[in-house]
Order: structure tokens, then sequence, then C-alpha cells
């Protein structure tokens, strides 16, 4: 087996879970099966089993209080609407969870003792639902505009204080869902304790204390410009900045056991670094742990953090902060990858824009693959990425570029789209190939460009506006035609879109008589490949399809790859055969790729 595909096959699991009532029952997702599934284990007795079996994969999950049952959301057709499901935590029938919660699209969930929060969107509107003392779910609150069960999906975090008195909600009310306020109310009878709400600028709810009767919540806030975190105290609306000094995003991950501390995430550059910050004097101490990306971390009752590491070149570990393994997959290591290089160059505006780079050994310019995100509010960051490393092994050096509208760099880099989507990210983009061609990187005459979702985007809109710069381009799951991508996209995507654009898409027509790929598409000249789920609820089927019509009514040269879920797979079966229809079409586009690395 090649090493591109070991890299895929090799199992791996999230940053695992745990209530604070049964610290030793854990739970994680993970692919020790060939596809995304919900595992416990029972660190207590080493018992570990496999919860779900479900065909398309399961990937969020949670506890109730005490931990007797793992709870589950559960997609069937790879849309990512559905219900919530529980199950023996020690096994057995599993069964609907929240009697009287409709299915729909997740937005949030949250226990505590006696009550549960469960948030859930539909063509409707957005809706929360309370059960109190296992009984029936009731709906407490409802709105047209995007409303959630604050924090992450999970047990004890920013939804539900300890104590399960108050319930901390995320809402774009205001109408920005990009920056969402906080609003806490009383989860028995939806009356409003506090708001908070800056104008502009986003409010996260990050976890309330773990302890029972304290009811300060930890949330991140962007009154200085990037995220940082703060305690906020509903009840009497006091307010306490935590100023770290630190340059860069900081984030809240979880408390320690009595309160008196917390574990933050510093964000530089794509690259991470944790902290223990004290409440009592505000001082701070640092986590040891390898340079690269902390996608998960948490305290355990001992006060020993776990964290979940990675790195362009390992694949992501379950380590203490003493540096021991705690969890490992079952099956054969991902083999390394090659390093990611971290880069800045500067744009046609004389800005400075961050990124990385990854090439196969030896000496340039090589073939090129500009990989730019999704998101668009998300990052590249010095991450494990099989996809990345497949392309090195096939002779490509790749570009992954934050350009302006990433996360990471502050409020004001990120909202650089609003209202302007499409044009910044390419400047920055073409700035980059234009540098790394420089340095003898890339090779122009050998450039392609691919990505998915908002980089599926981004691949279209460079096809059609720049088709002088790729060689070839691959669309994954793409956005092809903006006005008709939003009539059938998720709520929750479609508020988002009124955010970035500044209304429907039909509401803005001289932004999408620019910004709308498929008013590009006869400018296009490189042959393309597209991968489309056909239940994406994010880049809709019909969408992309119109889009491929636009080719094919031109007779311009194209390829079409559906699978059966939605924006994304969770089979790792499903995975390598899109890799390697890739790896062949780039194979027969660009000269000097190896259609089949070794």
């Amino acid at each position: 087996m090649p090493r591109w595909e070991r890299r895929f096959r090799a199992p791996t699991l999230s940053m695992p879970d745990w209530p604070t009532r049964a610290p030793d029952r854990i739970g994680y997702e993970g692919t020790e099966s060939g596809v995304w599934q919900v595992h416990v284990w029972d660190a207590a007795t080493g018992m570990r089993r496999k919860v779900t079996d479900h065909p398309v994969g399961v990937v969020t999950a949670s506890f109730d209080v005490d931990g007797s049952h793992i709870l589950y959301w559960q997609d069937e057709t790879g849309d990512e609407s559905g219900q919530w499901f529980a199950q023996p935590f020690a096994g057995g029938e599993a069964r609907p969870f929240l009697d009287g919660v409709p299915q729909g699209w997740n937005e949030g969930f949250a226990v505590a003792p006696g009550v549960v929060a469960a948030s859930v969107s539909d063509r409707d509107g957005f809706a929360v639902y309370i059960a109190l003392d296992g009984g029936e779910a009731k709906e407490l609150y409802r709105s047209t505009e995007y409303v959630a069960v604050g924090g992450e999906d999970g047990y004890n975090r920013g939804g539900l204080s300890a104590d399960g008195s108050l319930l901390c909600l995320s809402h774009s009310e205001h109408g920005d869902m990009l920056h969402p306020a906080l609003r806490v109310v009383d989860p028995r009878t939806g009356s409003v304790i506090a708001e908070q709400l800056d104008d502009g600028k986003s409010l996260t709810s990050a976890a309330w204390s773990p302890v029972e009767g304290d009811q300060r919540l930890a949330v991140i806030h962007e009154r200085g410009g990037e995220e940082a975190p703060a305690i906020w105290e509903p009840a009497t609306d006091a307010w306490r900045d935590l100023g770290t000094g630190l340059d860069g995003p900081v984030l809240v991950l979880d408390w320690w056991a009595d309160a008196s501390a917390l574990l933050l995430r510093h964000e530089h550059e794509g690259r991470h670094r944790l902290y223990r910050y004290e409440l009592a004097d505000g001082s701070m101490a640092p986590i040891d742990h390898p340079l690269g990306q902390i996608s998960g971390g948490r305290v355990r009752p001992d006060g020993r953090v776990w964290l979940r590491h990675a790195s362009g070149t390992t694949a992501p570990r379950i380590v203490d902060d003493a540096g021991d393994e705690v969890l490992s997959p079952e099956g054969e290591h991902a083999p390394e990858g090659r390093p990611y290089v971290s880069w800045r160059f500067d744009n046609e505006h004389g800005r400075s824009v961050h990124g990385f780079y990854v090439t196969p050994e030896g000496e340039g310019p090589w073939p090129f693959l500009m990989h730019p995100h999704g998101g668009p509010t998300w990052l590249d960051e010095d991450r494990w990425s099989p996809e990345v490393q497949a392309y090195v092994d096939a002779g490509f050096a790749v570009g992954l570029v934050n350009y302006r509208g990433s996360t990471g760099f502050g409020a004001e880099w990120r909202d650089t789209l609003i209202g302007d989507i499409g044009g910044p990210e390419i400047e920055d983009l073409n700035a980059a190939l234009a540098d790394l061609v420089a340095k003898g990187i890339a090779d122009p005459e050998r450039a392609a460009i691919g990505g998915w979702s908002w980089g599926g985007y981004l691949t279209l809109m460079e096809l059609g506006t720049h088709p002088e710069l790729w060689i070839a381009g691959l669309a994954g799951v793409p956005v092809g035609d903006y006005v008709m991508s939003y009539d059938d996209m998720s709520p929750i995507l479609q508020a988002y879109d009124r955010a970035l654009l500044g209304g429907e898409p039909t509401e803005v027509p001289e932004l999408m008589a620019t910004r709308n790929p498929i008013v590009h598409a006869d400018k296009v000249t490189a042959p393309v490949l597209f991968v489309i789920g056909e239940n994406d609820s994010r880049c809709p089927l019909r969408q992309a399809l119109a889009y491929v019509d636009a080719l094919k009514a031109r007779n311009h040269p194209h390829e079409v790859y559906l699978f059966p879920t939605g924006h994304g797979s969770f089979d790792i079966d499903e995975d390598v055969r899109q890799q390697r229809t890739i790896l062949d079409f780039f194979a027969r586009t660009v000269p000097g790729i190896d259609g089949d690395p070794a």
C-alpha cells in the first residue's frame, strides 16, 4: 500500500470527553473501523467498545450527567440533519433521545443536573428545547434568526451552568451571525437574566465554572481586535478581562476542577501553545507539548491536561502534559509527512499575508498546487493532512494561504470579506503564487489549484477570473452558483451568507454580478475535476451541477465524481477513492505528477 493511502487508513481519534461526575467514562470518535464512529472507554477497567455502526458515520457525541448513557447525533443521509440517540455506557439498545425535539440540524446541546438543553434548526427557523427531570422536551424559544445553545457540543461547557440554573444562548437576532451576541436565560422559564452584545464584534461562550453554585462563565470576546478571554458573571453583569500579554488569539479550552484556573490556547501563525491561567493573580504558566496544532484540550480531575496534538509531519496523538500517550488507536501508525514551512509575503496592497508551503525532497521548482482552505472563516494550521501529503508524494509543492477572511489574525482581517467576497482572497492567493515562483518553489507553467467548500468556490473563481495562471483545477464540494446555492442550503448556512454578503444573494445583485463563479464559467480554460456530495446541505448538489452544465454546454473538458453523502465523507474507503481519482486527474493534466506514487 502506498504511503499516501496508509496515511488515510491509519486510524485516528478525536479529543476525548467525559462527564464531570464520572470522569473515567470517556467518549470519543474514531476511525478504527474504517468509518468515523462513536467509541467509549472505561479508564478504570480498560473496557473499550464501538458504540455506533452507522454507514454514514457519527462524529458528535456527549454524555448524560452521570455517564450512564453515551449520547450521539445521528445523520441518516449525510446532509447533517438528524436527531439525538442514547445508548447505555456498558452497551445495549440505542433509543431516540429527547422526545419532543423534531428532526433538524443540530445547533448545540448541553446537560446539567435535572435539565437538558438542545437547539435545532429547520426550514422554519431556529428553536431551543428544554427537558426537565427526564421528561419530554418542550420548546423554550424560537426565532427566525440564528439562536443556539452556547459553546460547543459536550458536557457542562458553554451551555448550561454546572448546577443547571442558567443557560447561555448564542444568537444573531441583531442581524449579524458573524458577530454573535450572548443571552443568559433561566432554562425553566425562559426569562432573561443578562445579555452581552458587542456591535460588530463576536462573543463566544466558552465554558461555565465546573463548581456547582459558581455562576462564572468564561467567554471569548474581540473588544481589543483579537479573540481574548474574559470572565462574565451574568447574575451581577460583572465583567473581567483576562490580560495575557500574548500577541494573537487566546481561547479558553477548560477550567481546572476547583475553578482556580483556566486552560488557554494561544494561536500564532497557525501554531498553538497551551497555558494555565491563575484567576487569583493573573499569572500564566506554559503547558509542555510539542509545537504544532492543538485541536482540543481538557483538564482531568487530578489536574493533568489531556490534549490532541498534531503537525504537518505527525498524525494526531492524545497525550498528557507529561508527553505520555493516554489513548491510542488500534492499528498501524501513519507514515510521517513532509514538514510545513511557515512563510510570509506581501500582497498587492503591501499587507503581509501568512501561509505554509510543503515541498517534496530535493530542489525546486516543482509542479505546484494552490490549496485554498474552506470557511472562509477558518485557517490553515501546521496540522496533519493526508490529502496534502498525498499531493507532495505525487510531486507537487503545495501552498496553503491564510488569505484575508481567515480566522486567527484578528477581527479586522477576518471581516475583510463582508460585502466583498471573492476579491481579497483571490488577490492574496495570486500574490502567494508569485512569491513562491520568485522563491524557486513553484513552476508557473505547472500551477494547479484545488480546494474544498469555500476553497472550491475560490478554485472556480480563480479559474474563471485568472485562467492564465492555472493548468488544472479541483473543485471539491464547491459553490458554483451562489444564488441557487442559497435556496437549497441549511438554515444556519443561509444566516451565515446573509451576514457575509450583506443580504440574500438576490439582494446584492452588483456583488453577484462579479463574485458568483458561474458568471465566469465561459472564461475557464483549464480542465476541471468536480467532487460533489449528493446530500450536501452546505454547498448543495443542484447549484454545483448547474456550474458543471455551464461547462458542458461549451464542451469544456471536465470530470465529475459524485459521492452519496454530504459535505464530506466519514468513510475512509470513500476518502481513498476520492484521493485516487484526484491524483489520477492531476497526473493526466499536470506534467511531472505521479498518479500512483509509492
